[in-house]
């Protein structure tokens, strides 16, 4: 009975939030399409009409209460950034809140079916993070996919400069030639540009866009030659080798490295995979971890202490390049 209760209770939660999105949502479309509507409006007018000015709105949740509140946070910002470097078309807000969630959902379920806090408040700390590690996960997925393609890119700015075409022509090149990540980011640069912003700020808007060292070298070496002149299509063609070198440097060591990787991931992996086998093959020898007090406090030292390995082992067998 209790059981059931707890499944219903978090049932209705979820139902709660997913409305509330859903309303908020609505609202915002209603204040998008009454917006285009007055500019239609006002164009129909022609030169007499009121002027209006567009504004891009950097909404941290669709829930007003919960915008104003992470309008106060200093992390609210960089949270918007990694999510916009992941790809996906997701508010802060609502990535905190299914967050808060599945930590709460699961926290409330488990004692139910596992009758240990300890278990409990570790697997819902895990499930409040799960999110986030989805974020991340994609993030790296997003920016290993651009680094692999900016080569190329920087290869079709090249031939087109020297075919006579003005740069920010071969931005539009690349962003229609290319596929995703590359030029949906380049893309962006072109119509910043396009738009008015000074090609200076479109370039580093990138850098900050695209945290990779690559990327960096390639607005340095543009803005330089901004300055100081020079054959850009040379520039860009040094720069491209460089790029495909050091991805060759980085193959070598990642075949170098691969018996270190694949140590460290046996390593991690076996003191959680020996207590779930010690526990198929004789309950009562590990359960005592999990019942007696000093078990517990054994157990989470050796957790503390798996962390720390793992993380050292992480950084021993991957060399940034």
């Amino acid at each position: 009975m209790d059981f059931a209760l707890a499944v219903l209770t978090f049932a209705i939660v979820v139902v709660i939030l997913v409305l509330a999105f859903q309303l908020a949502g609505g609202g915002r479309k209603n204040v998008v399409g009454s917006r285009l509507a007055a500019i239609e409006r006002g164009v129909g007018r022609g030169s007499g009409s009121p002027p209006l000015k567009l504004l891009r709105d950097e909404v941290l949740s669709s829930l007003p209460v919960f915008h104003r509140l992470l309008e106060r946070a200093t992390w609210a910002g960089p949270l918007r950034s990694f999510i916009t470097q992941a790809g996906l078309n997701i508010l802060p807000g609502k990535l905190i809140l299914w967050s808060a969630v599945l930590g709460l959902g699961l926290f409330t379920l488990l004692p139910y079916i596992y009758p240990s806090p300890l278990v409990a408040l570790l697997l819902s700390a895990i499930g409040t993070l799960g999110p986030l590690a989805y974020v991340a996960v994609r993030r790296s997925k997003r920016l290993r996919a651009f680094e692999k393609g900016f080569p190329e890119a920087i290869d079709l700015l090249s031939r087109a400069v020297r075919a006579g075409h003005a740069f920010t022509t071969g931005l539009e090149m690349v962003s229609s030639e290319l596929p995703e990540p590359v030029a949906g980011e380049f893309k962006t640069v072109f119509d910043e540009q396009n738009f008015g912003l000074p090609l200076r700020d479109a370039l580093t808007n990138l850098a900050g866009r695209v945290p990779i060292v690559d990327v960096r070298f390639f607005v340095t070496a543009l803005l330089v030659h901004k300055e100081t002149g020079g054959n850009l299509a040379r520039i860009l063609d040094d720069l491209s080798q460089v790029i495909r070198d050091r991805f060759k440097l980085l193959g070598e060591v990642r075949a170098r490295t691969a018996q270190g990787r694949l140590t460290a991931g046996i390593l991690i992996a076996l003191p959680p995979a020996l207590i779930v086998i010690l526990r198929g093959m004789n309950p009562d020898y590990v359960d005592l971890l999990f019942t007696d007090p000093v078990g517990l406090y054994l157990l989470g030292g050796a957790a503390i202490l798996q962390l720390i390995g793992s993380a050292i082992l992480w950084k021993v067998v991957h060399i940034r390049v």
